[in-house]
């Protein structure tokens, strides 16, 4: 069942020679306009490709349904998201600090979103298909994977169950709040909120770190 999901969703075939990549980049980006102007679920193939200026076949020889693009374009927003978080917090030498970079991490997600009208779009679409939805919360896992290494650096006796469960539960609610405050007429007093929240709670002492 796995394969059949990852068959679903995955590009069909990979393109090597630079004329198929541009065709692919071509594709991807006329779809981020129009998921920007109309959302995913408005989005029809025959507009992607006349968009594109490509033939329908195009669309259809690397792409086997509309939920294969918005992966795409979800792995391109993710990937950027998990690098520029590992960057930041590849040198830390503090909690302080680390909740520091996370409140400047937030800032930058956001302005990310408010500034590629595309970026909520694709990350809405995720929430209406499982198999897109499953990306969606591994990624936050990846997320979450280097705020566990930071801490493992930081206080390697902090590292159990319950701040690996911690920092899983707050790098997903980081995205699911940024979404939230993109959408919201208070956004950043939003965001302020809830990074007073992180500060308060991610890196406290676990019960078994306190004992």
């Amino acid at each position: 069942m796995g394969a059949d999901i990852s068959d679903r969703i995955a590009l069909r075939r990979k393109p090597k020679q630079e004329r198929s990549i541009q065709r692919l980049d071509l594709i991807l980006n006329a779809a981020a306009t129009i998921i920007a102007e109309k959302g995913v679920s408005a989005m029809r193939m025959t507009e992607l490709a006349i968009a594109a200026k490509v033939p329908i076949g195009s669309v259809y020889q690397y792409f086997p349904e509309k939920a294969a693009i918005v992966k795409a374009l979800f792995d391109r927003h993710a990937q950027a998201i998990q690098q520029k978080t590992a960057e930041m917090f590849a040198d830390v030498r503090s909690f302080d600090e680390a909740l520091d970079l996370i409140s400047a991490m937030i800032d930058w997600y956001y302005a990310e979103y408010c500034n590629d009208a595309a970026y909520l779009g694709v990350w809405m679409g995720t929430e209406t298909d499982q198999d897109l939805l499953r990306l969606n919360i591994e990624h936050s896992g990846q997320v979450a994977e280097i705020l566990q290494e930071a801490v493992r650096r930081l206080a390697p006796e902090f590292c159990d169950e319950q701040m690996k469960a911690r920092t899983y539960l707050f790098s997903h609610l980081i995205g699911a709040a940024i979404r939230l405050a993109v959408l919201s007429e208070d956004g950043e007093r939003i965001l302020e909120e809830w990074k007073r929240v992180i500060r308060a709670s991610l890196f406290a002492p676990t019960s078994a770190s306190a004992a």
